[in-house]
């Protein structure tokens, strides 16, 4: 194993315990997946079976891209884990990571028929950002894969219709950072939903304005999307329990 796969190994399993810290896990459910450096055909992902305070940078499951384990494993992989990523994986080479979650925010969205509204500070930065994909049970029918990749598009946020949330993105800081921006966006409707009083709207310009006024905000922070959120949220998951590092 070379230093660029055990680098990207331990920043993964970084990301699951992450993503339970933020407490997006689900018992042994849900995945996130990143290609291998040097091996674009490879990517990693959870074993089947073991919660995200569990998952090492050792244990992590190399797979191609048709869903064979290529390495020596103790583990498993989620048949439905592996149609959603290797899909999106084989399509797109910008999506070198994915995150899919099973929130209550998130799904409480997904179930709506209007899905996410652009009415607050963090859903109008998702301005015409956001792809819907069709309810068709659980995923593990291979006939579900042209239409999912029709779904996301060239898009990073992708809401799964009465399921759940997923994203994309070129690093994994990006794909967390992606995450976090539609989970808050999620817990931010639901929540005013639940206060059952009228709402104050967004204009379209102002949607439309989003991504000039992101440029100006990030103009002074140099560094790529994600970089500095996820790097805070490590140290934090490091000072609690940094066994996830063992290669």
């Amino acid at each position: 194993m070379n230093q660029a796969e055990k680098d990207i190994r331990v920043q993964l399993a970084a990301c699951y315990r992450i993503f339970d810290y933020m407490g997006w896990s689900e018992l042994i459910y849900n995945h996130i997946t990143v290609k291998v450096p040097g091996e674009e055909a490879h990517f990693l992902i959870n074993p089947y079976g073991l919660h995200y305070k569990e998952v090492t940078a050792s244990n992590l499951v190399k797979v191609d891209i048709d869903g064979n384990v290529v390495e020596k494993t103790d583990y498993a992989v989620n048949p439905a884990g592996m149609l959603i990523h290797s899909a999106i994986h084989a399509t797109r080479e910008d999506a070198h990571c994915i995150g899919h979650i099973h929130s209550t925010a998130g799904m409480t969205v997904a179930c709506q028929e209007e899905g996410l509204r652009i009415d607050n500070f963090y859903s109008v930065l998702l301005y015409n950002k956001v792809a819907y994909h069709d309810f068709q049970g659980i995923t593990v029918m291979d006939g579900e894969k042209e239409e999912l990749i029709k779904s996301i598009g060239d898009k990073n946020f992708l809401i799964l219709k009465s399921h759940g949330l997923l994203t994309c993105g070129n690093t994994i800081p990006d794909m967390f950072m992606n995450m976090a921006l539609l989970q808050r966006s999620c817990e931010i409707q639901t929540s005013v939903d639940q206060a059952g009083r009228p709402i104050v709207p967004v204009s379209e310009s102002i949607g439309q304005m989003t991504e000039k006024l992101l440029e100006m905000q990030m103009a002074n922070t140099p560094v790529p999307n994600g970089h500095l959120e996820f790097a805070a949220l490590q140290r934090l998951v490091d000072r609690e329990d940094d066994s996830y590092r063992d290669v």
